[in-house]
């Protein structure tokens, strides 16, 4: 190799000359000495070897046999024996050879022909061609252009088993898929502010005995699944209006809802729990809570119980007969800051803002400080028959403790439930989420007291029901029952729990029980909880995975003791995904096909003897 030829494999002395065009701008600053070139060979001139040619290699390539005359053409050869001749090389080429390659020619021509004709003239399927130009973006792909039409259905419980509501011509109706008819509740024109502007709202519920609706207008939305709004109580015989509190712009009210039984409002204004005992232009709301401020919440959750516990924008919770609301108070005084840019404040996506926006959250990152959680019960039936007497709601309401806690700095508080009129189970697990405590509280005498103590009666984690080295996962899973479906007086309730290694539908029956009734069992696991449950059949309704690509509805009766199987509502002869969401009484239920196939939707009705009948198809 010459030395010109090493010094351009290896970098050296080379200027790259014109083939610098052939080099990424960002590398062709870089020094030769730092990262050397590595160029092709050359194989002209001074490159590492000569280009072949065949006029100076012929002569050695070859060789001319004895008494053989040479034609005065270049690189012709001639021999006077029949059957013999010259090649390169000077080896003769076998006759054999020849044939097989004759015959490999033909044979691929012959398969050739086959492929051609089946092609053209044996099949007679379809060809599919979209009309139009037009070709598929990213915008396609994101904006749901492909995606399978979906519609929710908002069942209405205060009017019926299978009542639902839908929005048609600016007003709310009602659909009875029992008398197959369709009602109007209240019209969009009727709800009016005090100078008779109609009120843009966005969100609704009803009144149990359906005299009132609750509207939330000037929706405006924080995270997830938080938001703020200014609320409006419309009655709907009389149509008059007011506001639940002086509407602020922009609002201060993050949550309002109807106690589940009679008139009462709770509501959460400003980080602070109130309580309307009676809806009315004239009545004054109950400040249960005064403490609320940036860092202390009362009722509602803060950014990481509300994004990775709760999953959900309230954190308070009515007792059945509407006497007591438990509620969540936490405190992220001590949690650190964390900063992010908005590069589009503007509900307009395609708005183009020069600066962006920094938002300020309290963010716990690992190993930092957690917001504190403590749990409350304000005494609403107390509080309406004493307050003349002792007018501070603080009397009447008390903290729940219990003995065997977790430090209240390693402590969350994953779910709240009351399975009674007086009864309540709270679920707590440690910060790593590997141990837990089920605990069970009788709040019927605790009037006046500052505390209400519980008992410890299930543990959870690697010492308790899950029984391995995992996280116990962040759900709410407790159904209570109500009295026709208990063994005795007490409270019970359905939970989902891990039967050796599967998780299950089990039976605490009574709520203080630490020892389950399995109700499901087997090498499947009931996945998203429990559905609803039948209250006149005695039935529990659910999703399961009997294969891990596959969700199918099930349904057991509560005095399974776990050795029947569960009866299928869907198809199981068939790989599918369904999910389904039921009326209040499971009359009813919307079941959701999400594939492999095209998605649709059914609502479907159950017949007294088990059938399932399709009211409503939607493609």
């Amino acid at each position: 190799m010459s030395a010109s030829a090493y010094e351009r494999v290896h970098g050296v002395e080379d200027d790259l000359g014109d083939d610098d065009t052939h080099i990424p701008a960002s590398r062709s600053r870089i020094e030769h000495s730092v990262l050397p070139v590595i160029r092709p060979p050359v194989y002209y001139e001074d490159g590492p070897f000569d280009a072949p040619s065949s006029d100076d290699e012929g002569e050695g390539l070859i060789e001319k046999q004895d008494d053989v005359p040479v034609s005065n053409e270049r690189n012709v050869f001639m021999d006077t024996e029949p059957g013999n001749h010259l090649t390169l090389g000077g080896n003769k080429r076998p006759a054999s050879l020849k044939y097989l390659i004759i015959s490999l020619a033909t044979l691929v021509l012959l398969s050739a022909s086959i492929g051609l004709f089946a092609a053209t003239s044996l099949y007679k399927g379809k060809t599919y061609q979209l009309p139009g130009a037009r070709k598929i973006s990213l915008d396609h792909i994101f904006n749901g252009t492909f995606g399978a039409s979906r519609e929710g259905v908002n069942w209405v419980p205060e009017a019926g088993d299978g009542v639902f509501s839908i929005f048609q011509n600016g007003q709310i109706q009602l659909v009875d898929l029992k008398s197959n008819k369709t009602t109007n509740l209240v019209s969009m024109v009727d709800i009016k502010d005090d100078e008779g502007n109609i009120i843009g709202w966005t969100d609704w519920k009803l009144s149990p005995d359906m005299t009132y609706i609750l509207v939330k207008a000037d929706n405006l939305k924080q995270w997830r699944h938080s938001s703020f709004g200014n609320y409006y109580v419309h009655h709907l015989n009389t149509k008059v209006t007011y506001p639940l509190v002086q509407p602020s712009h922009p609002p201060v009210t993050a949550y309002a809802t109807w106690s589940p039984t009679g008139q009462s409002i709770a509501f959460v204004a400003s980080n602070d729990l109130y309580v309307i005992p009676s809806p009315s232009a004239s009545t004054s709301p109950i400040r249960v809570t005064s403490s609320g401020n940036a860092s202390l919440f009362n009722g509602v959750p803060d950014w990481i119980y509300e994004e990775e516990v709760l999953s959900d924008n309230n954190a308070l919770w009515w007792s059945p007969d509407s006497s007591k609301v438990a509620f969540l108070r936490l405190d992220e005084t001590e949690v650190d800051e964390f900063r992010f840019p908005i590069y589009n404040p503007t509900g307009d996506s395609y708005a183009v803002i020069p600066y962006t926006k920094d938002v300020v959250i309290k963010y716990p990152k690992p190993g930092y400080n957690n917001p504190l959680a403590s749990l409350h019960v304000f005494d609403v039936a107390q509080y309406l028959e004493r307050s003349e007497t002792y007018p501070d709601a603080d009397i009447y309401t008390y903290e729940l403790t219990w003995e065997g806690r977790f430090p209240v700095t390693n402590s969350i508080i994953m779910d709240v439930s009351w399975v009674g009129q007086s009864t309540l189970i709270v679920k707590e697990v440690t910060r790593a989420a590997d141990n837990g405590n089920v605990v069970y509280f009788n709040l019927s005498s605790m009037w006046s007291a500052e505390t209400a103590p519980g008992r410890v009666v299930r543990r959870l984690g690697s010492s308790g029901e899950e029984g391995d080295e995992g996280w116990i996962q962040s759900s709410q899973t407790i159904f209570p029952l109500l009295d026709t479906l208990r063994s005795g007086d007490s409270s019970a309730y359905l939970d989902v729990v891990p039967n050796n290694g599967y998780n299950h539908i089990a039976l605490f029956d009574p709520a203080e029980s630490s020892t389950p009734r399995f109700l499901t069992s087997g090498p499947w696991e009931v996945t998203g909880g429990i559905r609803t449950v039948d209250t006149e059949r005695g039935l529990i309704y659910f999703q399961a995975a009997r294969s891990s690509t596959e969700r199918h509805i099930y349904s057991v009766p509560i005095s399974n003791a776990g050795s029947m199987e569960p009866t299928s509502l869907t198809d199981e002869s068939i790989s599918s995904s369904y999910n389904a969401t039921f009326s209040s009484q499971a009359g009813f239920y919307l079941l959701n096909y999400n594939g492999p196939g095209v998605p649709w939707q059914r609502i479907v009705e159950v017949g007294n003897n088990g059938n399932f009948i399709s009211h409503y198809y939607h493609h």
